[in-house]
């Protein structure tokens, strides 16, 4: 059975006590780690109980030495309000992430070929779930790995390098996106963004907004993201 060791984190194997049929990686927040998100996973597992739920803390440390947390990529220069001021920047904001999504994108890549292969999974049967930092490190991955993948689904996250997406493409797995309208660290208009980037190269999404909702995910969310995921891995 192959090792799963590309990434660290907290699991939960399938509710039925059976062999795992699919698998959903959910990716944190910058700041935050995978015991975070696993809270999750006995949620969907009430409408997916023979998929295995990973978690897995990103691969660098929270710039700034905050013990516990970890990030995909740094977030230094990150300024949400100028981008509410200014809504023209918001591109060339996350078009400037485009070399941090793709410097973690390797040690991701591999954690789900483990995943995949621990579990003898086609790619088909897998899913990324992404919160904020994490959807934007779904997005990316997703859509460039040989293989297509069975879903991504992304809460309050951006697309990254979208005017490098066309040429990288490889596959076009599903997209459910859900943000809050009152999100003040990834502004709601990046969702809009997101959608339009993303079927412009032939990707089928769907979307959700949250009215009042600021950066998180609400019971809402919750029960939008159980219906794709069921609807994909069924």
């Amino acid at each position: 059975m192959a090792t799963i060791d590309a990434l660290k984190g907290p699991t939960l194997m399938p509710a039925s006590n059976k062999p795992a049929t699919s698998a959903v990686v959910l990716l944190h927040g910058y700041g935050s780690n995978g015991d975070d998100l696993i809270g999750l996973a006995p949620y969907f597992a009430r409408v997916l109980p023979d998929t295995a739920f990973y978690a897995p803390h990103a691969p660098q440390p929270l710039e700034g030495g905050f013990m516990g947390g970890f990030q995909w990529f740094s977030l230094a220069t990150y300024d949400p309000d100028m981008m509410r001021r200014d809504p023209n920047r918001m591109a060339d904001t996350f078009k400037s992430f485009r070399e941090g999504t793709g410097a973690s994108a390797m040690k991701l890549n591999s954690y789900l070929d483990q995943i995949l292969a621990h579990h003898s999974l086609e790619p088909g049967k897998l899913v990324l779930l992404g919160f904020s930092q994490g959807t934007m490190m779904s997005l990316h991955v997703g859509p460039r790995r040989e293989k297509q993948i069975a879903g991504i689904l992304g809460y309050s996250g951006a697309l990254t390098g979208a005017d490098a997406l066309g040429a990288e493409l490889k596959t076009k797995p599903p997209v459910a996106l859900v943000h809050g309208d009152a999100d003040a660290v990834v502004p709601y208009p990046a969702m809009a963004a997101a959608e339009q980037a993303l079927k412009a190269v032939g990707i089928s999404v769907e979307t959700l907004t949250v009215r009042g909702l600021q950066h998180g995910i609400d019971p809402e969310g919750a029960q939008f993201g159980a219906a794709f995921l069921k609807r994909v891995l069924a």
